[in-house]
Formats: C-alpha cells, structure tokens, sequence
C-alpha cells in the first residue's frame, strides 16, 4: 500500500504540474482551455470553472490540458481567435514548452528544498572491492579516492559513480585515484563489447566498488548456518584461517566461497580473548553448474571509517537552492547524453524503467523518510521534463520541432509530412513502453 500510495502521490504532483505549465501559458497567450484532466479514462470527479472543466480520471498515468483547437472538430466562430492552432508559433513554442520546463523548475525546487534540511555526502573513497570482480580486475583497492574519471573531476561518490556506468558500455573508463600512500594512480575499466557491461546493467551499475569498509567483526550470524554450528556468534571477530591471516572481509568471503564443503580451521576473538573452531561452508550450485561455499555470516561495516567518508551539513536557504540548481542541471546533462549514447547505440536499452519500477523505487523512498523521497520526486520530474523535450513526435519535443520549422518557413509543415511523423513517434513510443515493461518485470522476477 505504501508502495501504491507512493507512486500515485508522485503521479498527480509530477503529472499535474506538468500540465498547469502548459495550462497557465495558454491562458497568458489567449488560448481558450476547454479541459484540465489528471489521469486518463471517463472522469469520475468533474468541475467547472470559467471556460475549463478540471477533472480527475481513474488511469493515474498522465494527463492533458485540451485546448481549443480546429484540428480537432468544429470551433465556434466567437472561438477562433483564441484557438491553439491559431495562435503564432512563437506563442505555440512556449505553450508546448512550458510543461517540460515546469518539471525542471520544480526539480529545483525540491532539491533545494531537500537540500535545505541538511545535506549528508559520502567522499569518493573505496571502502570495499568485491573479490573477482570488475572493480577487483580493474586494480582498485581499498582506500583509493577518486579523483577523476575520464578526465572529469568528481567530489563525491554519486558522482563517480555515475560517471563510471554512464561510460563503461561504450568506452575504456580511466579513473584516476590518489592512493592510501598519497600516490597518483589510474584504475582501467574495459568492459566495452562484453558480457560484463550487460551484467552491470542488470545490476543496476554494481561493479564490485561500496564507498564502506568492512570489517571482519561478525554483525550476523544465520540460525541454522555452518557458522552457527560451529559456535560463532555476533560480534565475534575472525583472525586465521587455516593458521593463515586474513586481514579483509574480501579475503574471508573469497575463501567461503571457494570451499564449498571444506573443513576450515577458524581462529576468532571474543571478548579480548581467542578461541578456534571447525567450520565447513555450505555447497551451492549455481546455474552455471559452479559450487561455491556459504557460511551464512555478515560482517559489520567499519564506523571510524564511514565518519572519515561522510560529510554532513545543512547549507542556508540560498545556497540549498544555488545546489538544486546545480544538481538539475548536472542530472539533465547526464540524461542528455544518455539519450545521445542510447541512440547511437553506446549504452542499453536495460537502462530504461518503467512505471513498475519507479513505484517500486517510491516506496522505498517513502520508507527512508521525508527527504530521500523528495529527491526521488525531483529526478522523476527531471526524466518527464527531458524525455518530453526529445525530439519525438507525440511528444511535446516533436510539436516544438514542427512549430520551429512553420516560424522559419512561414507556413506549417505538410499534412503528409506530419501525419508520417505521428506514426513513427507512435511506433517508437510503442516500443520504449515495450522495453521499459519488459525491464521492470525482468528486474522484478530476475
């Protein structure tokens, strides 16, 4: 329920204020707006104001403002004058323009307004490399800070993080480290072509890298599990293994995993004191056919260090909102040159989500608390208002696109001309729906 409530609430503000951007330019331009409607379907609320009649409909999946319009049916002469198609194109333009720009305005807005109750950023240090993967093939390290990737300067781990994935499907990505030891060094990624960029798709961006360190105190202990049996509780820290050293949490899980029914001789400490005890690891069988060991423990992340990452602070009124502005802007630059990649075919049609999986990211955002779900808000609002400004007929880009060219020619574009524009708009929104369905359930059930 939290979950639906969520992503409806997100709906009616996102959707609703897209279309009073539309809306409230039309009346400042003279056009007559005949409705206002949130959803789609038979409207089950209706109400009737001046010229408008605001309605609520039942598929909270979008929404419109229908404005008087010849192209659409007989218009009263009385109406002529203040309908849509004709008005100027100049007038047309920003009508068409304004939905798209109110949900970039409102993104900052609510980032500012996000950013206002405090701020919490995690610096760009490598906490924990997850053994064998891209990240560990790559040669980083914990304790490695990011300085730049691809010649781009980063501050914080959101930061690098998104410019690593955003790269690492159609090029070699270069990030440049400073280490532990104060030295310059460059980790190479070259995944580019390979099954290893698809994986990290499917996961999300996950490529072996989390900005906390771990250490190999016990925060977890499964009932049931090999490690229960042989006597190992919260809180116990592990030392040898097989009277070897292990000295990261990356060593111990790598060893589980490779003895799969192995007897391992454990030294641990409890409470200042050591003790030692048999272990043998679980067998899994994964689809592969491979066997991999499980011991059913998780370690406790390290706290001195997370202090040492992270950087809170609450920045005044106006440089919350100088942030939101930033942070727009970055994130539609991003979305920008996605959408190039994407065309191109330097990035994965698996990035694209669907409405299934932005109601399953708004609930979570909702169980975090008031401000993570803002913020989930204001990068919504930043997709509807980039995604509807793509040069796509349906879509308010496509209109701009046709407007443009009837202000530079002095006459619309031809009817033909247009109507061939609308089908291949219409097919390929078609097919974006398909794909981002199709994602959302493959995420859901994979």
């Amino acid at each position: 329920m939290q979950t639906l409530l969520a992503f409806i609430v997100a709906i009616l503000i996102l959707v609703s204020l897209h279309e009073f951007g539309h809306y409230i330019v039309a009346r400042l331009c003279g056009v007559k707006v005949l409705r206002f409607s949130v959803g789609f379907g038979k409207p089950f609320l209706k109400k009737k104001r001046g010229d408008t009649e605001w309605c609520i409909a039942p598929i909270p999946l979008g929404g419109y403002v229908k404005m008087v319009d010849t192209r659409e049916g007989g218009v009263a002469e009385a109406d002529l004058p203040y309908a849509f198609d004709k008005q100027h194109p100049a007038k047309r333009i920003a009508i068409v323009a304004a939905g798209p720009l109110t949900n970039l305005l409102l993104a900052v807005l609510l980032f500012g307004l996000s950013f206002s109750m405090g701020i919490t950023e995690l610096r760009p240090y490598v906490g924990t490399v997850e053994p064998a993967s891209i990240a560990a093939r790559a040669g980083f390290v914990p304790g490695d800070k990011i300085v730049s990737v691809n010649g781009v300067a980063v501050n914080d781990w959101s930061a690098a993080r998104n410019e690593i994935v955003l790269n690492l499907e159609s090029a070699e990505v270069n990030v440049a480290v400073e280490t532990q030891n104060g030295r310059n060094a460059v980790r190479t990624i070259n995944i580019a072509g390979t099954a290893d960029a698809g994986q990290v798709v499917k996961q999300q961006g996950h490529i072996g890298l989390l900005p906390f360190k771990i250490t190999n105190t016990l925060a977890e202990v499964l009932p049931g599990s090999p490690a229960a049996t042989a006597g190992l509780k919260k809180g116990d820290t592990l030392v040898t293994a097989d009277g070897k050293r292990l000295h990261y949490w990356s060593d111990w899980s790598s060893l589980f995993r490779q003895s799969p029914g192995k007897s391992l001789t454990i030294q641990y400490l409890r409470n200042g004191q050591t003790f030692e005890t048999r272990l043998r690891p679980n067998s899994e069988e994964l689809p592969d056919h491979t066997l991999i060991g499980k011991a059913g423990v998780a370690p406790q992340s390290d706290e001195a260090w997370t202090e040492k990452i992270r950087r809170q602070y609450t920045p005044t009124v106006a440089q919350a909102f100088g942030m939101g502005w930033q942070k727009t802007a970055d994130y539609s630059a991003m979305m920008v040159k996605f959408f190039g990649k994407l065309l191109t075919g330097q990035a994965s049609l698996s990035h694209i989500s669907g409405p299934i999986t932005i109601a399953d990211v708004a609930g979570k955002t909702a169980s975090y608390g008031l401000q993570s779900y803002v913020e989930f808000l204001a990068l919504v609002s930043i997709s509807l208002g980039i995604m509807n400004l793509l040069p796509i007929p349906v879509l308010d880009g496509g209109h701009l696109v046709y407007y443009a060219a009837e202000w530079i020619r002095g006459k619309p574009l031809s009817g033909r001309i247009q109507a061939a524009g609308l089908r291949f708009g219409l097919a390929l929104m078609l097919m974006l729906m398909m794909v981002a369905f199709f994602n959302d359930i493959t995420r859901l059930f994979g």
